[in-house]
C-alpha cells in the first residue's frame, strides 16, 4: 500500500555550508560521553609513517571527540560502534532518524550513515531494539528519488546527490527486497534494479568525464561516502569494482591537485569559508588520514570515518606515493560535458533519466535543456520544491512561453544570467612545486554569471591562500562575497604564472542582478612570515615559497572588519590581475623575487596585457587575445583527460594507466577490471 503524498516543507535558505544543517531534538548526551572537543594539530608533513597508524590515530580522535549536532557530526558514533566503545549517543542518532523522515534537504546524506549501521553494525548491543526498529522504519517509509510521491524541498539533482539517493535506495532494496517500500509502493527487488541503471550510468560517466562539480573539496566527500558504502555492501561485483575505480580517481584527483594536506585547487563548487582555511575543508580529514597531512576537523567530513571503518577498499600505494613528489611538475585535465553533446553521452534517450543527467550539471535553464527540465518540474512537482522558489515566481510567464515554444529563446538571450549555475567542460591546469602550487580553470566561461565555482587559486600554506574575485553582492553565499562570481572572468595560468581578466556587467538579471562593482583578492597577511608592497606589486613569503599579485587598477586594503589585512580591492568594472609564483630553489632570496618582479616590464592597455616575466618570458593575454608566450599561443582548451608525468589519458578513455616508480595501477572500464600492484598497508 502506498502512502498518501504528504507536504514536507520547511525553512529554507541559501546555505553558506554544512554548519547550517542541524540534527534536532537530541537530548542530553549520556553518562560518560565526551564532552569537551579535543582539536587535532594540523600536518603539513606525514605525521605517521603507515596507513594502519594513521587510521588508529583517527579512530582514536573520534573517540576523544564528541558528535557534531550538524548533519555530519553524528559519523562519530559509528567509530563507537566499530570500536565497541560507548557510550552511545542514542539520542542524537534517534534525531538523524527524525531528520530524515522529515525529508530535509540533505537527508541522503545522514542516510548513508544509518544505511551502514544498517549493514555494519545492526547487531551492535549499543544499540537499542527501540532504535534498530525505528532505523528499518526510516528506511521503508523514505522517498528516495523525485519519481515517488510527496512534496519536499530535498536537492535530488546535482552530481553529488544523485549517487547518494541512488546508492541509498539500491542498499535499501537489496536488504529488503521482498518488502513494499511505503512511499513508492515499490518492492526491494524493483528499487534496486531501477537504482543499479543510474548508478551504473553514474560511475560510467565520471570515469570517463569526470567531474561536473570538478575537484569539489566540498562535495568530494559524498561522493567517497556513497561509493565506499557501495563497494563495502554491494552484492553486485560490477557496482563494487566500478566504484573503486572512481574512488581511485577522487584520490589520485587529490593527491595531484593538493599541497601539504590542502586541496587548493580550482573548484567546481566551493564555499567562502573552506578555500580561506585548507584546515576545516571537507576533504581535510581524509587528505590526514590518507597521506598524512591536513588536520582531523570534523567539521565537514563523514568520508575519513567511513574510509577508516571500509572493510574492503584499499587505496593503490602508487596514490599516495604521487604525494611525495619532490620535483615541480605540471597537471592538465579535462572534465565534465558540454550541455550540446548531451545526446552523446546518452542523456536524450529517455526523458526522465537524461533530464536528471543534464540536472547533475545543473543545466536548468540552459537553452538546449530549459524545456525538458521545466517538463521535469511538472512531473516531480518541483514548482514546491523551494529550492526552486525563483521559478515559481516567474511560473505564469514561463508557461506562456512553453506554450508560445518562446522559452529557449528567452533563456537564450538571458543565458549568462540564467545559466550561471551550469557547471559544463572545464579545462584545469595545476602547477606544484614542493613549496606552492597553483591552479585555474583555464578560459571558463567569461562573462557568465557565476555561482560556486572557485576559479584559481595559489596556495602555500593551509591559510596562505590567495585568489580574486568579482562578488555579487555582500551576503556570503552563492554568487556571493567569498563564495563565486557575480561575473566569471577569464583566466589564463602557465606554469607559475596566471592572468586573470574581469569585465563586470551592471546589466539586470533575472536570476541575480550585480550589487558591486569591484574585484577584489584574498591575501591574508597574518598567513605569511613577511609581505612587502613595491611598485604595484605584493608580496608575500611563507617559508620558502614566495608569491607576487598586481592590478591593473589602482588597489587598497580592506582597513575594517574581519577581512582587515586580509581583502585588496581595486574599484572599477573592468580589471586585470596577475599573480606570479617563486621560490628559494628557483629565485633565491625573497629580496631577489621581489626585485626581479618589481623590475618587471608590464604594461596594460584597454583589457589586455603583456607582462615580461622574470620566469616566463614575454606573456601576453586578455579578454579576447589568446595567451601568448615568448609570441607562441598556448591551447587554453580541450586537454586530455589526464596528462602529467604519472598519467596520460585521452579524454572518455576507457583505460586510465597511473604509474610512478615500480607502482602502478590500470582501471580498464571496458572490462570493470582493476588491476593494482600494491596497496597501500
Amino acid at each position: 500500500m502506498v502512502a498518501a503524498a504528504k507536504n514536507y516543507q520547511h525553512e529554507f535558505f541559501d546555505t553558506s555550508g554544512v554548519d547550517n544543517f542541524k540534527i534536532k531534538n537530541v537530548g542530553q548526551a549520556p553518562e560518560g560521553y565526551p564532552k569537551e572537543p579535543h582539536e587535532d594539530i594540523y600536518s603539513d608533513s606525514p605525521f605517521a609513517a603507515s596507513f594502519a597508524l594513521r587510521k588508529k590515530a583517527f579512530l582514536d580522535h573520534c573517540l576523544q571527540n564528541p558528535s557534531g549536532t550538524h548533519i555530519k557530526g553524528f559519523y562519530y558514533e559509528l567509530v563507537r560502534l566499530q570500536m565497541k566503545q560507548g557510550p552511545l549517543h542514542q539520542g542524537l542518532l534517534q534525531g538523524v532518524l527524525d531528520y530524515i523522515n522529515d525529508r530535509y534537504d540533505c537527508s541522503d546524506f545522514v542516510l548513508l550513515g544509518m544505511m551502514r549501521i544498517l549493514y555494519q553494525f545492526f547487531e551492535s548491543e549499543l544499540l537499542s531494539e527501540t532504535l534498530k526498529a525505528n532505523l528499518v522504519q526510516t528506511i521503508l517509509d523514505f522517498k528516495y528519488h523525485p519519481e515517488e510521491p510527496g512534496i519536499d524541498s530535498m536537492c535530488y539533482w546535482t552530481e553529488n546527490h544523485q549517487i547518494m539517493f541512488a546508492t541509498n535506495a539500491y542498499l535499501a532494496g537489496q536488504a529488503f527486497p521482498d518488502k513494499v517500500f511505503i512511499n513508492s509502493g515499490q518492492t526491494g527487488q524493483e528499487k534496486k534494479k531501477r537504482s543499479k541503471a543510474r548508478i551504473i550510468k553514474w560511475l560510467e560517466m565520471r570515469f570517463l568525464t569526470g567531474f561536473s562539480e570538478w575537484l569539489s573539496h566540498v562535495y568530494y566527500d559524498e561522493d567517497i561516502t556513497a561509493l565506499l558504502n557501495l563497494v563495502d555492501f554491494c552484492e553486485d561485483q560490477e557496482i563494487v569494482d566500478l566504484s573503486a575505480m572512481i574512488l581511485d580517481l577522487i584520490f589520485f584527483d587529490m593527491a595531484l591537485n593538493s599541497f601539504r594536506g590542502v586541496f587548493g585547487c580550482s573548484h567546481g563548487r566551493s564555499y567562502g569559508e573552506e578555500k580561506r582555511n585548507g584546515q576545516i575543508e571537507a576533504t581535510s580529514d581524509t587528505q590526514k588520514l590518507l597521506f598524512g597531512t591536513g588536520m582531523f576537523s570534523g567539521k565537514d567530513n563523514m568520508g575519513a570515518v567511513v574510509l577508516a571503518l571500509s572493510e574492503r577498499y584499499q587505496l593503490p600505494q602508487v596514490i599516495f606515493d604521487i604525494t611525495a613528489h619532490t620535483l615541480a611538475y605540471e597537471n592538465r585535465q579535462r572534465m565534465g560535458i558540454k550541455v550540446k553533446d548531451a545526446k552523446k553521452w546518452g542523456l536524450t534517450s529517455d526523458r526522465v533519466e537524461g533530464g536528471m543527467g543534464l540536472l547533475s550539471l545543473e543545466a536548468y535553464t540552459h537553452p538546449q535543456s530549459i524545456n525538458l527540465v521545466m517538463s521535469l518540474f511538472d512531473e516531480f512537482r518541483w514548482w514546491q520544491n523551494q529550492f526552486f522558489k525563483d521559478f515559481s515566481k516567474y511560473r505564469t510567464l514561463i508557461e506562456i512561453l512553453r506554450r508560445l515554444h518562446l522559452l529557449p529563446a528567452l533563456a537564450r538571450l538571458l543565458e549568462k544570467d540564467l545559466t550561471r549555475n551550469t557547471r559544463e567542460e572545464v579545462n584545469l591546469y595545476t602547477f606544484k612545486t614542493p613549496d606552492y602550487l597553483l591552479s585555474t580553470a583555464q578560459d571558463y566561461r567569461q562573462g557568465y554569471g557565476g555561482d560556486q565555482q572557485h576559479i584559481w587559486q595559489a596556495t602555500l600554506g593551509s591559510k596562505a591562500v590567495c585568489f580574486t574575485t568579482h562578488p555579487g553582492h555582500k551576503e556570503n553565499t552563492s554568487a556571493g562575497y567569498w563564495v563565486g562570481s557575480g561575473n566569471l572572468p577569464r583566466v589564463a595560468q602557465h606554469k607559475n604564472v596566471l592572468i586573470t581578466c574581469y569585465q563586470i556587467s551592471k546589466m539586470p538579471g533575472l536570476y541575480m542582478t550585480n550589487q558591486l562593482f569591484f574585484t577584489h583578492a584574498w591575501f591574508p597577511k597574518d598567513e605569511f612570515d613577511e609581505v612587502r608592497e613595491l611598485k604595484g606589486w605584493i608580496f608575500g613569503k611563507k617559508g620558502d615559497g614566495y608569491i607576487a599579485l598586481t592590478s591593473q587598477n589602482q588597489t587598497h586594503w580592506q582597513t575594517t572588519g574581519e577581512d582587515k589585512d586580509r581583502e585588496i580591492i581595486a574599484d572599477g568594472l573592468r580589471n586585470i590581475w596577475i599573480c606570479e609564483l617563486g621560490r628559494a630553489a628557483d629565485n633565491g632570496p625573497f629580496a631577489n623575487f621581489v626585485e626581479q618582479i618589481s623590475a618587471s616590464l608590464l604594461k596594460f592597455r584597454g583589457q589586455s596585457v603583456t607582462y615580461q616575466s622574470p620566469s616566463q618570458g614575454k606573456m601576453q593575454f586578455g579578454w579576447k587575445s589568446p595567451l601568448r608566450i615568448e609570441g607562441v599561443a598556448k591551447s587554453l582548451s580541450d586537454y586530455p583527460r589526464y596528462h602529467n608525468p604519472y598519467c596520460q589519458a585521452g579524454f572518455a578513455s576507457e583505460k586510465i594507466e597511473i604509474k610512478k616508480g615500480d607502482q602502478q595501477l590500470i582501471l580498464n572500464f571496458k572490462e570493470r577490471k582493476r588491476t593494482v600492484s600494491r596497496f597501500l598497508i
